[in-house]
Order: structure tokens, then C-alpha cells, then sequence
């Protein structure tokens, strides 16, 4: 039998030494595997269990697994793990003929035998000396299959050289194993162990593979011209490969056609028909390997390879040796429309680089990774490095929400109002020696609540918010609470961030990973519960049942979320504060151009410094993603804010996926949160009475004169107004006028006109100037505030 190396044309000589040399073989194992029946008084029986205990558990087992399959959640295939292409298939889907093929020319008395075949040995060396090549193989196939599970099997340089090293030791294990197989499993299911790891050349490894891959056909379906020219590939895969050899292929198959009809096993018209025609390959297309086959979502894919080696632990030789089915939590759908939604916005292989990465809620399965690259190809536009999970560039204002959070936590409400100059000085945070200052990107209100600070992204408000926690460890603990990490070469350690007091940390300043970045964001779309992202459903063995740990539990756990990571009142208060910023209604908002019409949608908009990366991070109650756009290749502008390009990839991805189902409504607000530590402002209708009223409310007070055309002394109202929300013991300013701005006189009036009518105006109402001013109902500069 043969080895299933390249073969060659020995001399007639050297078939003789080898001759010589397999009978002293076969005369040492006749003396080896005699010698356990042999005892002191004679011949014995032999206990067959004391057989049984020489397998090794790559023979017990159901060898060979074959490849591991990657599905989407839907159950499509995404690519396929492999070392060695292999599908094994079960002996009833192997056709008879192929089986009979192999039989007849590799081991004629398989049926006959137990495994051992001297006799067999000896006459395939006399036919093969007599014919000056290489007729008959001199091994069982039992024997080869021992030998070929063994090599296949091995993990380390010893054990494959155990497995081929040419001595009489390996050729007596082998031959008890042999035996041991014999005992152990039918002929049927020896011969479909055999069938299915044996290698036929052309990467192909197993009869379903080499079916596919020569014939474009299943296992058993196999005709009897095929299964001739199959049988004749394992002595020698590379010289008669049909597609690269066609004419040695064509003889080795027509001996396999002789030898069964020399059997009976065939007629002699079908011998002369058959031998007559060429070999005709109908050559298959190779199964997807790899990240780099994959059918949908590459990136997403490469994510998952290194999640399992990484957080799972398991080995790349099981992976790709574990004839696993890996279910994932990859959506198709979410996944096409991700690629398109960034290619509408960014050509493939741009300069500018952008990613949508998405995840579910409450469960942390990761359905998406799209971006403007194509994977581990080595064209302009390739990229090996997941831009959806390294960090790369900062978020910009998306990191306000920590600091939002950790102020709701702390008891300040959404009603919070600060007034801040603008640019506005810290009284707490230092840039190196000096003081850290701030500026808006347009001329916002001085005077603002947390909320629409939020959504308006006031970095003034945000800074002075920042100074009232007093320390920027609350937004870094919270953050990390959230879901994000500050562990990457390129980060800061959030231990650093804090100790060094950065107030620079709710501008989104460092490098982010996208996928941290909607992770965290989801953690307030699941009403605080926090889930580590996953891309993993289950893994099943190639017995149907989940693949199992050292601690004997599935690989896969259900063990990634934690409940009320924040307050679930925050989480709520500030879904219903971020919708503002996406829904209509609202002045100021900055992503106004992710709104999908009747869908409840929250996110926020962020912008570094130069523009160098904008990002978006949206959600609704079912879904969470973020956008990062950043240059690649220099720390310059990508053109405009968060709000333009972020905001509209977001949209353009969730548009087909929203479109089809109903829409989910967040929870309300918890009042609580959303009131924090504060009180209504009473209305008064004085300055003393305002005083008192104050001071019962719990509020401190200060009087101001303001500019007015009232009469000085004027009572004009408070800040914040009453009816409002503000911080027990918060300063309530009460307004009065100082008379600066009252009109002069009014001018005599005109002579009646003669036509009659009514009479003259005034001054414009008391309204120097035509009245209307302001800011534009809080949206400076008349456009969007993209931070």
C-alpha cells in the first residue's frame, strides 16, 4: 500500500532490497505481536481489551474533524476555518464504486483481513518487482490509517516524526493499533475513516473535498470513471493531479480500471470504454479560508478570529482543526447596508477613512464592522489593521455624555444652568503651568442648562461643568462603567487621565475604538446595563453539542452583561436629553441629518481639534452605532463636523434596517434624575418679594441691575426664570433695570391727514431697534453646532 508521498519508478534492484527488506519487517512483526501471547507455559489467549487500551484518542475519536464554518445569525456562511481542506461525510455518502475503486488497488483482502496482511504484503512486492513499478500497495488500509491519523493529528515536530519514521518500532505500533482498530470498528466505517483523510492532491484532503474539487460533485455521486481516477491520486497526488498531469492521471486511473476487472469487480467493455477517453475534470471553485474569503464582513470576521484566540483562549490548531460550527452574531443585512452607507459618503480606498460599527443592547452581540477598506489584500485600498476596534483618532464632544452622566449621578440635574464667558478659563484644570481655557466653535448663549448644553455641545458649559465635579474622575470611572477602555498602546490609562486631572477628557481628546465607543453608548440605550461586545452566539463540536472548557462549561458563556452598571434613572434621563439632538424641534441640535422620520433616535456629535476626526453615535432602543471619520494619512481637516458626515452614514445605514420594522420608544425619563437636587423658581413680583420667596425655596439670591428701558429700579424678572429648575442653593440673580436704555420723548404728531384714519404708533413699541434680536432661538451663527 502506499505511504500517499510522491511516488517513484524504483530499479528492479532496489524493488528487490525492498522486498528483502519488508519480509525481515514482516518477520519482526510476526515475532512482535506473537510475543504478548506468548507466556511460560505456552500459547495463551489474548485479551482483546488489552488491545483496545494501545489506541490513542486521535483514533477513538471521530478523526478527522474537517473544517470549521463561520455562519451569520441568520445561518449563511460567512467563510471557513481550515488547516486542511475536509468535509467528512458519513460511509452511506460515499458511493459504492468509490469505495470498491479504493479497495480493489490499494488493498484487495481489506475485507478479508484483520487488519494485518502479510500474505497481502508479500505478493504486492513479487507483483510489483515483476512489473518494474509500482502496481500493488503493500500496507492495509487499516494500517494507513493509523499512520495518516496519527501524522494529521500531530501537534508537534516529535510526534510527525513518530509518525514517519522509517524503523521497525513505528511499523509494529502501527500494526497493533491496526489490530486494535479492527476490534474496535467496522469495515465500513474503517474504510469512510480512511476515505476522509487521506490527501488527493490539490489541497484537498477527504473524498467530499477531492469530489468537489475534480468533479464540481458530491461524494456520493461519484461515477465509476471518477472514482477510478480518485482511487489511483493517494499513492501519488502530485504526479497524477488531473488538472496539472492529465495524461499520468489517465494511466493511473486505467490501471485502477484493470485491477477491477482483474477482480470482477467491472466488465470488459466498461474497462475498454472507460480506458479509451480522457480524464475529464469539471474542476471546483476552493471553499472560502479565512478572513480573507470571507462572503460578508471580513472585518468583522478578523474581530471575531481574534476574540476567540484572545478573550475565548482557544487555540488556532482547534479552531481550524475542530470541524466547529461558530455561530455569530453578525446580521447580514446590518452589514450591507453599512458598506453601502459609507461608500455613498467615502470612496473605497479614500484618504479619509470612515467606520460604522454596530451593536445590540442589553445582549453586547456585535452585528456589524463596516469601513471604506477592503481586508488583507495588498491593493491601495487593503487594510490587515481593524480600524472598527483599534483606536485611532479621537471622538471629540461624544465624551460629554460621561461627563453628563456623572453629573446626573452626583445629583446635578438636566436643568443645571451655568453662565460662562466665552472662551472660558478653568478654575480647576491646568494646561501644563497654565490655566486651561476653552472656546465654542460659534457663538452660543452664555447662559445654558445640561441639556441643551448637551445637544447644542457647548465646550464652554462643559468645562464649567467639569469645575463644579471638581475632579474629572467621575467622567473617567463613568466611562468605564459605560463600556470603554483605556488600555490600547495608544491610549492613556484612565489611572493617568485621573491623577493627572485632565480636563481636556470630556472633549474626546485621546484615540478611541469605534466598537468601545457604540459599546458604551448601548450601555444607555439598555437603560444601564453594560455588555461587553461579543461576536459569538455559541460554538458547536462536530457532535452537535456546545465546545466545552477545562472547567467542562461552554467555551461560550451567556456572562458578558452587567446589570445597573449606571443607574438605569441616568441611562433614561439622558436617552430622552440625547434625542434632542437628533429629533426635529430642537434648536441648536447638531445631528439633525441622522433622523429617520417616526423612530425615536438618540446620539450624539464630536469633533477633535483641526477637524482631524469627526464622529457620530447613534441608538435607538434596539440598536447602537457609532461613526469615526479621520484622515489616514495626516492630521488635517476631513471637512466639516460630526453632524455632516457622521451623522449621515449613520443614517444611510439605519435607514433600510429602521424602514422595516416598527418603531421601539425609549422609556421616560426618571424625574427624579432629570430633577436632581433642584427646585422650581418661585415667580415673584418684586425684588423683596423675590427675596423672600428665594430664601424659602432654598436659594440663594443676588441682585443685578441689567440694561432695560424700563425705569431704573425696574423689577424684571430672575435667572434662571422662574417656572424653572435650578440647584437647591444655587444663586437665583434677580434682575432689575438700571434705566439705561429708556426712550426719549415721543415727538408731537403729525396733522391729522384729511382722509381720516387711525392714529400713530410710537416708537416701535418701546422696542428700540424693531424688537426680534437675539440668537437665533438659541442657534447661533443661523446653522448647525456640529462639536
Amino acid at each position: 500500500m502506499s505511504e500517499n508521498v510522491q511516488s517513484q519508478t524504483p530499479s528492479r534492484g532496489r524493488l528487490i532490497a525492498k522486498l528483502a527488506a519488508t519480509i525481515v519487517v514482516a518477520g519482526a512483526l510476526l515475532a512482535g505481536l506473537l510475543f504478548p501471547w506468548v507466556g511460560g507455559t505456552g500459547l495463551v489467549a489474548r485479551n482483546s481489551a488489552s488491545l483496545l487500551d494501545a489506541l490513542p484518542v486521535e483514533l477513538t475519536d471521530k478523526t478527522p474533524a474537517g473544517n470549521s464554518q463561520v455562519l451569520a445569525a441568520d445561518g449563511s456562511l460567512i467563510t471557513n476555518f481550515f488547516s486542511n481542506n475536509r468535509t467528512p461525510v458519513a460511509p452511506d455518502q460515499i458511493s459504492d464504486v468509490m469505495k470498491q475503486a479504493l479497495v480493489d488497488i490499494e488493498d484487495s483482502r481489506f475485507y478479508d483481513h484483520n487488519g494485518l496482511d502479510v500474505q497481502g504484503t508479500l505478493r504486492a512486492l513479487v507483483t510489483n518487482v515483476a512489473a518494474g513499478s509500482v502496481q500493488e500497495g503493500g500496507s492495509t488500509l487499516t494500517q494507513q490509517l493509523v499512520k495518516q491519523t496519527l501524522l494529521q493529528t500531530a501537534t508537534t515536530p516529535e510526534e510527525r516524526r513518530a509518525a514517519t519514521q522509517q524503523d521497525v518500532a513505528r511499523k509494529l505500533r502501527e500494526a497493533r493499533l491496526a489490530l486494535a482498530l479492527e476490534e474496535t470498528y467496522s469495515k465500513d466505517e474503517i474504510l469512510a475513516r480512511y476515505l476522509n483523510i487521506v490527501y488527493f492532491g490539490e489541497g484537498a484532503y477527504g473524498i467530499q473535498a477531492a469530489a468537489q474539487k475534480y468533479f464540481s460533485v458530491n461524494a456520493v455521486d461519484l461515477t465509476l470513471p471518477q472514482a477510478a481516477m480518485l482511487a489511483g491520486l493517494v499513492q501519488s497526488p502530485t504526479n497524477d493531479d488531473p488538472i496539472t498531469q492529465p495524461e499520468n492521471a489517465a494511466n493511473r486511473r486505467n490501471q485502477v480500471l484493470q485491477r477491477m476487472n482483474t477482480l470482477g469487480h467491472i466488465t470488459d467493455q466498461e474497462l475498454t470504454d472507460i480506458s479509451a477517453q480522457p480524464v475529464a475534470v469539471v474542476q471546483g471553485a476552493d471553499p472560502p479560508n479565512g478572513c480573507i474569503d470571507a462572503a460578508v464582513g471580513a472585518f468583522f470576521c478578523d474581530y471575531l478570529y481574534s476574540y476567540l484566540t484572545g478573550t475565548l483562549g482557544l487555540s488556532e490548531n482547534d479552531i481550524k482543526n475542530g470541524g466547529w460550527t461558530i455561530q455569530t452574531s453578525l446580521r447580514p443585512d446590518m452589514q450591507v447596508a453599512g458598506d453601502q452607507a459609507v461608500l455613498n459618503t467615502l470612496a473605497m480606498g479614500d484618504e479619509l477613512v470612515g467606520t460604522y460599527t454596530a451593536v445590540e443592547p442589553g445582549t453586547g452581540k456585535v452585528l456589524a464592522m463596516a469601513n471604506n477598506r477592503r481586508y488583507g489584500c495588498d491593493a491601495p485600498e487593503c487594510e490587515s489593521v481593524n480600524l472598527n476596534v483599534v483606536p485611532s483618532r479621537g471622538s471629540g464632544s461624544t465624551f460629554k455624555v460621561f461627563t453628563a452622566a456623572a453629573a446626573l449621578e452626583q445629583g446635578y440635574s438636566k436643568y443645571y444652568t451655568l453662565t460662562t464667558g466665552d472662551p472660558y478659563t478653568s478654575r480647576v484644570y491646568k494646561d501644563g503651568a497654565g490655566p486651561y481655557r476653552v472656546p465654542n466653535a460659534a457663538n452660543y448663549p452664555a447662559t445654558l442648562d445640561m441639556e441643551k448644553a448637551l445637544y447644542m455641545s457647548s465646550n464652554t458649559y462643559f468645562l464649567a461643568l467639569e469645575d463644579a465635579l471638581g475632579s474629572v474622575e467621575g467622567p473617567v470611572r463613568m466611562a468605564q462603567r459605560m463600556g470603554m477602555h483605556f488600555d490600547a498602546a495608544n491610549q492613556s490609562p484612565a489611572d493617568k487621565i485621573i491623577a493627572e486631572n485632565r480636563g481636556s477628557f470630556t472633549f474626546g481628546t485621546d484615540a478611541v475604538s469605534p466598537l468601545d465607543l457604540a459599546s458604551a453608548y448601548s450601555t444607555l440605550a439598555a437603560g444601564g446595563t453594560q455588555c461587553d461586545p461579543t461576536p459569538v452566539v455559541q460554538i458547536l463540536g462536530r457532535d452537535g453539542k456546545p465546545v466545552t472548557g477545562d472547567d467542562g462549561q461552554p467555551v461560550v458563556k451567556a456572562d458578558n452583561c452587567t446589570p445597573e452598571a449606571i443607574p438605569a434613572g441616568v441611562a433614561t434621563t439622558l436617552n430622552q436629553m440625547l434625542r434632542k439632538d437628533v429629533e426635529p424641534g430642537n434648536s441648536g441640535q447638531t445631528a439633525s441629518r441622522a433622523y429617520i422620520d417616526g423612530h425615536q433616535i438618540a446620539g450624539k456629535t464630536g469633533t477633535i481639534n483641526n477637524n482631524a476626526s469627526v464622529a457620530f453615535v447613534g441608538y435607538t432602543p434596539e440598536y447602537t452605532a457609532s461613526v469615526l471619520v479621520f484622515n489616514s494619512a495626516a492630521d488635517k481637516s476631513v471637512g466639516g463636523f460630526g453632524g455632516g458626515k457622521g451623522a449621515t452614514i449613520w443614517h444611510d445605514a439605519m435607514l433600510p434596517i429602521l424602514s422595516n420594522q416598527p418603531t421601539a420608544e425609549f422609556p421616560a425619563e426618571d424625574p427624579a434624575v432629570a430633577n436632581g437636587n433642584t427646585q422650581l423658581v418661585p415667580s415673584c413680583s418684586s425684588a423683596s418679594a423675590c427675596e423672600s420667596a428665594l430664601a424659602q425655596a432654598g436659594f440663594q439670591s443676588s441682585t443685578r441691575e441689567v440694561d432695560s428701558d424700563q425705569p431704573a429700579g425696574t423689577f424684571l424678572g430672575t435667572s434662571p426664570a422662574a417656572g424653572t429648575r435650578a440647584n437647591v442653593n444655587q444663586t437665583v440673580t434677580i434682575q432689575v433695570s438700571n434705566g439705561s436704555a429708556v426712550p426719549p420723548p415721543a415727538e408731537p404728531a403729525p396733522a391729522p391727514a384729511t382722509t381720516g384714519g387711525g392714529g400713530g404708533g410710537g416708537g416701535g413699541g418701546g422696542n428700540p431697534g424693531g424688537g426680534g434680536g437675539g440668537r437665533g432661538g438659541g442657534n447661533p451663527g443661523g446653522g448647525q453646532n456640529n462639536n
